[in-house]
C-alpha cells in the first residue's frame, strides 16, 4: 500500500511539473461561443474613423517594460496606424528573450500568427499562440511551448491580458483573418527601442540581440508597414533583396535599402553616443564631488589634530576611578 501511495505521489508531482513547465497550455470543452463575440459598435466606428475596417490587415506590437500591447491596423492610405493600446496584465520573467522550456521568460522577437495559432477554447478565456520558437529561436537552440497571449491575467511565460482585453484583441484578429489575410505580424520588444533606452541598457547582456531586432522596429517606425523578416547567419534580416526562404545558418543576402531607415539609424547612433557621454560625465562629476568631500574631511581632521582636537591617543587608556570628585576649596581671602 505504501509503495502504491509513493508511486501515486510521484505521479502527481510529475503532472504538476508538466503543467508548470507547459507555459499556458490547456483547453476548455463544450459549446462556449466566446470566440465569436462580435466587435462592439464603438470599435467598428473607431476603425472606420481612422480609415480602416475590421477586415483590414493588422500588426500587434508588445513592449514589456511599458506593459503595453498595441494593435495597428492598415488604413486606406496603405500605411498602418495605431488603433488601440492595451495594458498587459502580467508577463513572467524580465526583459530579455526566452531561452529554454521552463525558464518562465516571455519571448521577444518577430513572429507570424496564422489562424492555426488561434485558441478559441483556452482555459485562459481566449488565447493565440505566439509561434515560439520561431526560425531565429530554433537556430539558437531555444526551446519552449504554448507561449500565448491570453486572458485571465496570469502568466507562466505568456503575455496575459484581462478577459475583456483579449476578447477584443481576439475578435480583431478573427475579423482580419475573415478579411482574407493569411497572417498578422507579432513584434515583441523589451521596451520602446529609443536611443535613450538603448543607451540605458548598453551594458546589458542582451544588447546584441536587441540591436538586431531594433532594425525591424525602426523599419516599422519609418514606413508604418510591417517589414518582411527572415533569418540568416543566425540573425534576423529585414526586407531581404532575395526571394524565397533563407537558410537560418547560411550567408545573408543584401537588403532593400531605405534612406529614411539609414537616417534614423545614424541619428540614433549619434544620440546614443551623446547619452553615453553625458552618463560618463555625470559619473565623473559624482566621483569628483566624492573625492573633494573626502579631501575636505581629511584637511579639517588634520587641523583638529594640530590644535589637540585630534581625539584621544588610542594607545592611552582613560583613567576612571569611580570615586566622587572632591568639593573645591573656598577662595583664599586676603585682608
Amino acid at each position: 500500500m505504501s509503495s502504491f501511495l509513493h508511486r501515486l505521489g510521484a505521479f502527481v508531482i510529475l503532472v504538476w511539473l508538466a503543467v508548470g513547465l507547459a507555459a499556458c497550455a490547456g483547453f476548455v470543452k463544450g459549446g462556449d461561443n466566446r470566440h465569436n463575440q462580435p466587435l462592439s459598435s464603438t470599435v467598428v466606428a473607431g476603425l472606420k474613423a481612422m480609415g480602416s475596417s475590421p477586415e483590414a490587415p493588422m500588426v500587434v506590437r508588445i513592449f514589456k517594460e511599458e506593459k503595453t500591447l498595441e494593435i495597428w491596423k492598415k488604413t486606406n492610405s496603405g500605411q498602418f496606424k495605431l488603433f488601440k493600446a492595451y495594458e498587459i496584465c502580467a508577463f513572467s520573467g524580465d526583459i530579455g528573450p526566452k531561452f529554454k522550456e521552463g525558464d518562465r521568460q516571455s519571448p521577444e522577437g518577430f513572429y507570424t500568427i496564422t489562424p492555426g495559432l488561434m485558441h478559441p477554447k483556452s482555459n485562459y478565456y481566449l488565447a493565440f499562440n505566439t509561434g515560439f520558437p520561431n526560425k531565429f529561436d530554433r537556430a539558437h537552440g531555444r526551446t519552449g511551448s504554448d507561449l500565448m497571449v491570453h486572458g485571465d491575467c496570469s502568466s507562466r511565460g505568456c503575455y496575459a491580458m484581462t478577459d475583456a482585453g483579449i476578447a477584443e484583441i481576439y475578435a480583431l484578429a478573427r475579423e482580419s483573418f475573415k478579411g482574407g489575410n493569411s497572417s498578422f505580424q507579432l513584434q515583441a520588444f523589451p521596451f520602446r527601442m529609443s536611443a535613450a533606452n538603448m543607451a540605458r541598457y548598453s551594458q546589458n547582456q542582451h544588447i546584441g540581440f536587441w540591436k538586431d531586432i531594433k532594425e525591424g522596429y525602426d523599419l516599422f517606425e519609418v514606413t508604418k508597414t510591417p517589414p518582411v523578416w527572415d533569418v540568416c547567419e543566425k540573425q534576423y534580416i529585414f526586407n531581404p533583396a532575395s526571394t524565397g526562404p533563407l537558410n537560418a545558418l547560411g550567408p545573408c543576402p543584401a537588403t532593400i535599402q531605405n534612406a529614411a531607415l539609414t537616417a534614423k539609424q545614424q541619428a540614433d547612433e549619434n544620440a546614443m553616443s551623446s547619452y553615453a557621454a553625458a552618463e560618463q560625465k555625470k559619473e565623473a562629476e559624482a566621483e569628483a564631488v566624492k573625492a573633494r568631500g573626502e579631501a575636505v574631511g581629511s584637511f579639517f581632521s588634520g587641523i583638529g589634530n594640530m590644535f589637540g582636537g585630534g581625539g584621544q591617543d588610542p594607545n592611552i587608556a582613560p583613567v576612571i576611578s569611580g570615586k566622587t570628585a572632591p568639593k573645591p576649596m573656598p577662595p583664599l581671602r586676603r585682608s
